[in-house]
């Protein structure tokens, strides 16, 4: 029997090693499968693109807003892994009824290590796990402090413009990659802002994520057009806000990145 506390507190009781796992968190679903859960994993959402194989041949229950309840019960899970901010409330309320449901709450690099470590402890994949927390810890503590820090709004949305605040997994990933987050003093998580409203914060350049809204091409153009004197550019939403595994990505892009914007490494 494995009893575990999930990040909100709850308290998870399995009595035996999960066989039927769903998944609705695209970045858990990457570390399930690099923990070496292919046969375990039954279910996942259509955003769990990553591994692309899983993505093709596993059973799909819907996005990580609007689950298909129905198919999940179909799917006969044991254990449901979710998200606080990536899941709604509605729907891991009606989850929790249908199997054990583990919950994670990320907003700092210490939690999203926790979840590793708790993940692994739940499937029985602990030693897996902290390999991968390890590689982790030994990739940031690879990145040597930059000469300067430019000063980053990172947009995640559209109509309305809505930017990575504080309190956010995204504002840890900015800071350790040497940049300073313009709302790094912003009360809520994700503002919306007004071009007014970003003119007056003076960043030296706007990042635009590549998820959850898809800034490309024609966006960008629309954002460099109401911002002639800020440098505007497209950044990989996945290594800046996937919590799991991906991370191991996440440090040499954070390293590339700096150079292209500095012409020096971080390491």
């Amino acid at each position: 029997m494995t009893t575990i506390t999930d990040q909100l507190g709850r308290t998870i009781v399995m009595e035996s090693p999960p066989r039927r796992i769903v998944s609705l968190v695209p970045s858990q679903t990457e570390l399930l499968y690099d923990l070496g859960l292919e046969n375990e994993v039954v279910g996942i959402t259509k955003f769990c693109v990553h591994p692309e194989s899983w993505f093709r041949n596993k059973t799909l229950v819907g996005g990580t807003k609007k689950v298909n309840l129905e198919r999940v019960i179909d799917l006969q899970p044991d254990l449901i892994l979710a998200n606080k901010e990536e899941n709604t409330q509605e729907d891991i309320q009606a989850l929790e009824r249908i199997a054990p449901e583990w919950i994670s709450d990320i907003r700092k690099l210490s939690d999203a290590l926790d979840m590793i470590a708790q993940v692994g402890e739940l499937v029985h994949r602990a030693p897996q796990a902290e390999r991968i927390i390890q590689q982790i810890k030994d990739d940031i503590a690879s990145l040597s402090a930059p000469s300067s820090r430019e000063q980053v709004l990172y947009l995640i949305w559209k109509d309305p413009y809505m930017a990575a605040g504080r309190d956010t997994f995204i504002h840890e990933m900015l800071e350790m990659a040497g940049f300073d987050n313009v709302l790094k003093d912003e009360q809520s998580r994700y503002p919306e802002l007004s071009v007014e409203d970003i003119l007056s914060l003076h960043p030296d350049v706007i990042f635009l994520s590549s998820e959850p809204f898809p800034f490309k091409g024609k966006h960008t153009s629309e954002v460099e057009g109401h911002f002639p004197d800020i440098e505007v550019l497209e950044v990989d939403g996945e290594l800046f806000s996937w919590y799991g595994s991906r991370m191991i990505k996440a440090i040499d892009y954070m390293k590339k990145l700096r150079q292209q914007r500095t012409g020096n490494y971080l390491s």
